[in-house]
C-alpha cells in the first residue's frame, strides 16, 4: 500500500466536504445508521463496452488499515469556519481518534469485466463510516482501472506480441507511475520499465539503452561495442540516434563481434520515423547478415491505434514499448466512477431504497443495494448480466433460479451464473489471503478473450430492482 511520504495514516486522503459530513451525522443525525453505497462508473472508458476492475489491493490495505493518526486529529484541530471558529468540536475530533472501519466490503475481483452502472464496490456500512470512504475509494480504483483497460486494449492490437510499460518518466507523480505499471501488467502488459514496480510487486522489469548512451562516446559503432562489453546478454540496440539505416548497420556490426565471443545480439528498437519501412529494411538487413532471430522492438508515442495499424501493414515489430498514452490513460485521461448510497436503514429499521434524479441523465443513479448476477452458457461464456438488490430479491434467485421473463431474453432456465460481487471486508477485516498478482492477470486475460467477440451485451435490472426504480 503506497503511503504519505512519512509512512503515516491515509485517514486524511479525502475531500474536506466528506468531514464535514461526517461532523453533520455526528452531531444531527444518528452517525450509527447502516447504510450500502455502490461504485461504479457511468461510462467504459476509450469508447469500449467495459473496463478491467481494478485497484482493489489498494483498496484492502487502505480499509484494514483505517484510522485517523494523532497528528490527523491535530491537523483538523487548527480547521476553521467562516467566521473563524473552530470547524469541529473536540469531542468529534476524539470519536475520530478512536474510529475504525467496522463495516463490509464486497468488490469485483481484480481483472474481470465491469459494465457501466454495475457496481464494482459495495460497501456497508454505518452511514458516518461508509461516507468518509468515498473520496479514497473513487481514488484507489478510478486511476488503475483505467489503465488496466488500456493496457488490455494494447495488448489485444499487439495481437501475442510482448508489450512494455516505459511510461514511468511520462506519469503524473511516482505513486502514479507504480500503481499504472502494477495496472498494466494486469492488463496484459508483459513487463515494466519501472524498478520500484518490479521490487514491490514483482513484475518482470525490462529495459535497453537511451539515446544519451550513444551520444556519450565518439561514434555510435563504438557505443554499442562498449554496450556489449558489459552486457552482452542483455543487447537491443537502440539505432535511430543519428541516421536509423546506418544505425541498424552498427547494431549488425556489433552483433557479429557479439557473436564471435559466443553472444547474441537480441534486437534493435526503433523509436522515431516511419516505423513501419524502417522496420521492414531492418529486417531484410538482419536476415541478410544471418540474424533472423534479432527481433525488432518499436517505441515512440504508441498506443492501441497505432500498433494495430502496423500489425496491419505487415511490419515486422514483435515487441512494444508503450509509455505516455498508457500511463496517462489518454486520451480519456479518467475514469467516471461515482459513489453513490444506494439504501439506508429507517427509523424502524428497515431498508429505504435511495437513487438520485436529475435532469442530466447519465447522473442519475440506481436505487438498491447493488449485486451483479454474470449468466454464462455451457462452455463458460457470459450470455448477459443482471443487476440486483439482493436485500429484496426472493430465496429462490439468490440460489440461482430465474425468475420470469429470463427465457422471454434469452437465458435458459438452467444457465450457469456467478455473482462478481465477492467479500473483501468483513466487520472490518479482510477476508482470506490477497490474490496472487499473476492470476489476477491471468484472469484479467481470460476475461478479455471471453468478451472479446461479445457484441450488443445485455446488461439488465432484475424485475424488483426494475420496479423498485418508480418507487424512489
Amino acid at each position: 500500500m503506497l503511503r504519505t511520504h512519512d509512512g503515516g495514516s491515509l485517514a486524511l486522503l479525502t475531500d474536506l466536504y466528506q468531514l464535514t459530513m461526517a461532523y453533520a451525522h455526528w452531531r444531527t443525525a444518528d452517525p450509527e445508521r447502516e447504510a450500502v453505497f455502490n461504485l461504479f462508473f457511468r461510462e467504459a472508458p476509450f469508447g469500449q463496452d467495459f473496463a478491467l476492475a481494478c485497484g482493489l489491493a489498494d483498496v484492502r490495505d487502505y480499509l484494514a488499515d483505517f484510522r485517523f493518526a494523532p497528528d490527523d486529529i491535530d491537523y483538523l484541530r487548527t480547521l476553521t469556519d467562516a467566521r473563524g471558529g473552530r470547524l469541529f468540536d473536540s469531542a468529534f475530533l476524539d470519536y475520530l481518534a478512536a474510529l475504525r472501519f467496522t463495516g463490509d466490503v464486497e468488490a469485483v475481483p481484480e481483472g474481470t469485466a465491469v459494465f457501466p452502472r454495475e457496481p464494482m464496490l459495495r460497501v456497508r456500512a454505518p452511514i458516518l463510516q461508509a461516507q468518509l470512504l468515498e473520496t479514497a475509494l473513487l481514488n484507489l480504483v478510478n486511476f488503475p482501472t483505467l489503465i488496466a483497460t488500456k493496457a488490455a486494449r494494447m495488448a489485444a492490437a499487439a495481437a501475442g506480441d510482448p508489450v512494455l510499460d516505459f511510461g514511468l518518466r511520462k506519469a503524473h507523480g511516482p505513486q502514479a507511475g507504480v500503481i499504472a505499471a502494477r495496472a498494466a501488467y494486469i492488463g496484459g502488459c508483459a513487463g515494466t520499465a519501472n524498478v520500484l514496480a518490479g521490487k514491490l510487486y514483482g513484475i518482470p522489469v525490462r529495459g535497453t539503452h537511451a539515446h544519451s548512451w550513444v551520444m556519450a562516446f565518439d561514434d555510435e559503432l563504438d557505443a554499442f561495442l562498449r554496450y556489449a562489453e558489459a552486457l552482452p546478454d542483455n543487447c537491443i540496440f537502440l539505432v535511430d540516434t543519428y541516421d536509423t539505416r546506418a544505425g541498424v548497420d552498427n547494431a549488425i556490426a556489433a552483433g557479429r563481434q557479439l557473436r564471435e565471443r559466443g553472444h547474441e545480439m537480441l534486437g534493435i528498437r526503433l523509436d522515431s520515423g516511419d516505423l513501419g519501412n524502417l522496420a521492414r529494411e531492418a529486417r531484410a538487413k538482419l536476415d541478410a547478415a544471418g540474424f533472423p532471430d534479432a527481433r525488432i522492438a518499436a517505441s515512440s508515442s504508441l498506443d492501441e491505434h497505432r500498433i494495430a495499424e502496423l500489425k496491419q501493414g505487415g511490419a515486422p515489430i514483435v515487441l512494444w514499448g508503450v509509455g505516455t498514452k498508457l500511463t496517462t490513460g489518454a486520451p480519456d485521461g479518467a475514469l467516471d466512477g461515482v459513489y453513490k448510497l444506494g439504501a439506508i436503514r429507517d427509523d424502524a429499521g428497515r431498508w429505504r431504497q435511495c437513487a438520485k434524479r436529475s435532469d442530466t441523465v447519465e447522473k442519475q443513479t440506481l436505487a438498491g443495494s447493488l449485486q451483479v448476477r454474470r449468466f454464462l452458457d455451457g462452455d463458460g461464456r457470459p450470455l448477459a448480466d443482471w443487476l440486483y438488490d439482493d436485500e429484496v430479491v426472493g430465496a429462490d434467485f439468490l440460489a440461482g433460479r430465474l425468475l420470469a421473463g429470463g427465457e422471454a431474453r434469452g437465458l435458459p432456465p438452467a444457465a450457469a451464473t456467478r455473482d462478481l460481487l465477492q467479500p473483501l471486508i468483513r466487520a472490518g477485516q479482510p477476508v482470506g489471503a490477497p490474490p496472487d498478482l499473476h492470476a489476477i492477470r491471468e484472469h484479467a486475460t481470460s476475461e478479455c478473450s471471453a468478451f472479446a467477440a461479445v457484441t450488443d451485451y445485455e446488461v439488465a435490472l432484475e424485475a424488483r430492482l426494475a420496479d423498485a426504480q418508480g418507487d424512489t
